[in-house]
């Protein structure tokens, strides 16, 4: 933190990002003064504007407000999602601000608390969450930056005044991970993802190896059990491992459905523990708990205190999120997966919680180089995890289009769902003539801004 202390202002581009406004809602707490700015407004923006920040829609430099014109306080954050061409990135960089990535700033914050940092290419949104809400429901304090909206805490950012602790998600997108000096890391899983910045699979691990041996010495790995062990880390970094299906050093036991959750005991090096109670479906969530339990008892959370606190976890947005369950049969699901593992780990989960049910996704794909990379595996696992698929557009966020690349790369390769091209406009069309039992829908795009029109549409027709 002392090397924040010279700034008394912050000004963010990209503001409405999921890790931009968590650091944005630090440092508005911290006493500094923020703003920034991002391209349309959102849910997250108008939750920021509530509570006190400033955000702008015009890109231009003229809109940047006069008590951010003085490079001599103000530190300027951006995101990698906003092009290098945004006008008022310009515009600071060439009057002399100090202009840095979020993923440096957040090393920054982080690097004088024990970071507790999760990361993978799938599943560390949940794993951090679950992980903030065991830690900021024992004696520990922390700080704690999500990558979604816990439904607890109803904020991606938890803050506290003599923190022990930093939770945040390490995020492998641009390598930004490295930026970060855990004393204790998870890592969930490591497949191939952001070719567009790797270039290849070996790359990815490489990635990973840079990330973990960044650890601090005497800290602790986390690995899901089947990982390779990352290559250079220090020889006093202890490595453990957790699962919920093979020999691991914590491993879950004795699973059992119940009321919409699980029950469970764990497995651990000094014996086992009993009476974990999870309230939210989905056995991949039993796998991401068992992590999170992992690193909190590896912290010094006590096995009493996670036990009181686990069955009040209450989820996350837009993570196995239960938008709306009918008193007959229909239940919608929304969910961020975006990578052919996601979805596999997704739909499985759907398929374990409500079995021999007809299910129906919903799927928007996220990056023209991701749909071109994983075309074929999009296909084999919505072929395999769904009975209909109704495909939107490629979402393309960061990127310009790429000739022959489209949604019809997946629709060509789909055998065993039927399956339909669909605009947003013509989407509750399209779900109304499937009349599903079970609807999901999936994507990192704006598909999250269909999710109120889709519940209203349930809470009418399907009562």
């Amino acid at each position: 933190m002392a090397q924040l202390e010279q700034y008394k202002k912050v000004f963010f581009v990209g503001i409405g990002g999921i890790g931009m406004s968590a650091l944005a809602r630090f440092f508005h707490t911290s006493g500094y003064l923020v703003a920034g700015y991002d391209r349309v407004v959102g849910p997250v923006t108008e939750a920021l504007t509530r509570e006190g920040v400033r955000v702008l829609f015009d890109a231009s430099e003229q809109a940047i407000p006069d008590e951010f014109v003085s490079s001599a306080d103000t530190l300027v954050v951006y995101t990698p999602a906003v092009p290098d061409t945004q006008n008022q990135l310009v515009w600071f960089r060439k009057q002399g601000f100090d202009v840095f990535k979020r993923s440096r700033v957040l090393g920054m914050v982080s690097e004088s608390l024990n970071a507790v940092c999760v990361a993978g290419t799938h599943g560390k949104t949940t794993v951090s969450t679950i992980t903030a809400f065991l830690f900021q429901n024992s004696s520990l304090k922390i700080n704690a930056f999500l990558g979604g909206i816990s439904k607890n805490f109803g904020t991606n950012f938890i803050g506290g005044k003599n923190a022990d602790f930093v939770v945040l998600e390490a995020d492998e997108f641009d390598r930004s991970f490295w930026q970060l000096t855990p004393y204790a890391a998870l890592i969930t899983s490591m497949d191939a993802d952001h070719l567009d910045i790797y270039g290849s699979v070996d790359e990815v691990k490489a990635g990973f190896d840079g990330f973990a041996q960044r650890i601090k010495s005497n800290g602790w790995l986390v690995l899901k059990a089947g990982l390779p062990v990352p290559e250079g880390i220090a020889d006093n970094v202890e490595v453990v491992t957790y699962s919920i299906t093979r020999d691991a050093t914590y491993r879950a036991v004795n699973i059992n459905e119940e009321n919409d959750g699980y029950s469970f005991g764990v497995e651990t090096p000094d014996g086992r523990l009993d009476d974990f109670h999870l309230s939210i479906p989905g056995l991949i969530n039993v796998e991401n708990a068992l992590g999170a339990i992992t690193l909190s008892l590896l912290c010094g959370v006590t096995p009493e205190e996670i036990q009181n606190a686990l069955p009040g976890f209450s989820g996350i947005a837009r993570r196995f999120d239960v938008v709306f369950r009918s008193a007959g049969k229909f239940v919608y699901i929304d969910d961020y997966a975006h990578h052919p593992e996601e979805i596999r780990a997704t739909l499985n989960s759907v398929k374990s919680a409500y079995p021999g049910c007809r299910i129906t996704g919903v799927f928007q794909p996220h990056l023209y180089s991701r749909t071109r990379d994983f075309a074929d595996g999009f296909a084999q696992t919505l072929s395999e995890g769904l009975d209909d698929l109704i495909l939107l557009p490629v979402y393309p966020a960061r990127e310009e289009p790429i000739p022959g690349v489209s949604s019809e790369l997946i629709v060509d390769k789909i055998s065993g769902a039927n399956v339909c091209m669909s605009t947003k406009e013509e989407l509750l069309e399209n779900i109304e003539k499937l009349d599903p039992e079970v609807l999901i829908t999936m994507g990192a795009g704006d598909i999250d801004r269909l999710v109120p029109e889709i519940k209203k549409w349930a809470e009418e027709t399907k009562v």
